[in-house]
């Protein structure tokens, strides 16, 4: 048996070398801090390998853009208007592979195509007040971008901003266009770069941090298909088994093999012995909770998120999704906003889109992100008993009188969006102050 063993394929993953190990030794003298550079085809093959990996990568540019913006503005003709320009320019789809490409290679980016009212380099600064129409949005990442100019005087106000790219145009189809490689201002651009070390231009992908950890979890998901593939095996004693050549005991193997998963009998004589052993796995389970602890805590996803919970729904007591959530909000305030104001001062002032120029800063005019989750039915109706529980008491205290409840649990929009949060919580605002001007009346 032990030639079989001998010969039995080895796992050959990822997990060694690397900068944490020789090849000799795979896990041990490992030195922590030694950063690994993924380069663009590491960083594909990664994502194109791996299910979770997408999860990771996909998952929050999704929910940042799931449930798009209200703009809020006083002319609400204008406001359609403007959605309406949004969606024929896919901006939705746009916004969220921009996040995504920022979150897989470092860097997204949005080319603004645009018409002008004269002639234009790419590398011109974009004038808003020559500005005709914007024809189109196309997302990309950096693995168009052959330079990163910034601004390296640190007393220039724009110190530290990128302010130009070198951008291949060269096409994939052995074509290309009349130039290839074309210096673009910034300003033609939407960019997306939230994590780069100080000292280099370009940002770097999410799996370069992750990438001992999505090593480790490679490992845990081989090693889990190794005990389910070896859970039973057999173990046959015989007398004869040392006279026989290598080859007759790799066809004695394959024969037993294939009887013993076909067949229910086995005839062995008295003095041979066939067993049938069980593989223990008692407390893998802990190793395998720490290796998705390790991933969700490196990610910021919780564990239910990255294995595909429903988008937008959280179960009772769910305090790490909700958390998640109010992140997403977040980066839509810090990261995605800025972009679309940018977008929408475009469209306002582009003589062409919506009936003439119009000045951005003679208008009142918000972005209000959508509602981002609500709770799940169970959680719902728990939510409500106790809601109609506290309201009793209200009315019992001469808190609240009737009409004033009823209105402000059933008026204009009714309970069910005082379950809804986009992280502000407007509602529940509005319904304390409520309780807290009833309570002042009751006092007198």
């Amino acid at each position: 048996m032990k030639s079989l063993d001998r010969a039995k394929e080895m796992r050959n993953d990822f997990m060694q070398g690397n900068g944490k190990a020789n090849s000799k030794d795979k896990l041990t003298r490992q030195v922590a801090g030694i950063g690994r550079k993924l380069t663009h085809d590491e960083i594909t093959n990664l994502y194109g390998d791996s299910r979770i990996v997408q999860n990771i990568i996909d998952i929050p540019a999704e929910d940042m853009t799931r449930n798009w913006f209200t703009l809020r503005m006083k002319d609400e003709q204008l406001a359609r208007n403007i959605m309406s320009k949004l969606a024929d320019l896919k901006a939705k789809k746009a916004f969220k592979e921009m996040f995504t490409y920022d979150r897989l290679r470092g860097d997204g980016f949005i080319s603004l195509g645009v018409t002008q009212g004269s002639d234009f380099k790419l590398s011109d600064e974009l004038p808003l007040d020559k500005l005709y129409k914007v024809d189109y949005l196309h997302a990309f990442s950096s693995m168009k971008v052959n330079e990163f100019l910034i601004n390296e005087d640190v007393f220039d106000i724009k110190y530290g901003q990128l302010e130009q790219l070198r951008i291949n145009r060269a096409s994939s189809h052995g074509t290309q266009t009349q130039i290839s490689e074309e210096y673009v201002h910034i300003s033609r651009l939407l960019h997306s770069q939230t994590r780069r070390m100080e000292g280099e231009a370009q940002g770097r992908s999410l799996l370069e941090p992750l990438y001992d950890i999505l090593t480790v979890f490679d490992t845990s998901v081989w090693s889990v298909g190794q005990i389910l593939h070896d859970f039973t095996f057999k173990v046959y004693k015989s007398k004869d088994i040392d006279n026989l050549s290598d080859k007759d005991k790799q066809q004695l193997s394959m024969i037993m093999d294939y009887m013993f998963r076909t067949e229910a009998l086995a005839m062995i004589s008295n003095d041979e012995e066939l067993t049938k052993e069980t593989t223990t796995i008692g407390g893998i389970n802990y190793l395998l909770d720490f290796v998705w602890d390790l991933l969700a805590g490196a990610s910021r996803m919780p564990k239910t998120v990255i294995k595909g919970q429903e988008s937008g729904t959280i179960a009772g007591a769910q305090y790490d999704v909700m958390n998640y959530y109010s992140r997403i909000v977040a980066d839509q305030e810090n990261e995605m906003k800025p972009h679309l104001e940018k977008l929408i001062r475009m469209l306002l002032m582009a003589e062409k889109e919506l009936g003439g120029r119009i000045d951005p800063e003679s208008l009142e005019w918000e972005i209000q992100f959508n509602p981002l989750w609500n709770v799940d039915a169970k959680t719902d109706a728990e939510i409500r008993k106790l809601v109609a529980e506290t309201d009793q008491i209200y009315l019992l205290n001469d808190i609240l009188t009737t009409d004033e409840l009823r209105e402000a649990r059933f008026g204009q929009f009714g309970l069910s969006d005082t379950l809804k949060f986009s992280g502000d919580e407007a509602d529940l605002k509005a319904l304390a102050n409520s309780v807290y001007k009833g309570r002042l009346g009751a006092n007198g």
